[in-house]
């Protein structure tokens, strides 16, 4: 997992949290599996909240 500040974050992405579109502009995380080694396939994008609430939600469409 890694944080992405506002000013880096230059794409429309969809969070697998909440399934509602990250901005450009807006801070958020990007994770990946973490038996994978770096594939680009496998990252998601997530806010920082639906991040953080990960553990308290129900299933996403592949968890992290």
């Amino acid at each position: 997992m890694r944080s992405v500040p506002g000013s880096q974050a230059t794409k429309v992405y969809r969070c697998p949290g909440c399934d509602h579109e990250i901005q450009p502009g807006v801070p958020h995380v990007v994770a990946w599996p973490a038996d994978e080694l770096g594939s680009v396939a496998d990252r998601r994008h997530w806010h920082r909240a639906c991040w953080d609430a990960r553990g308290r939600r129900g299933p996403t469409r592949k968890r992290f």
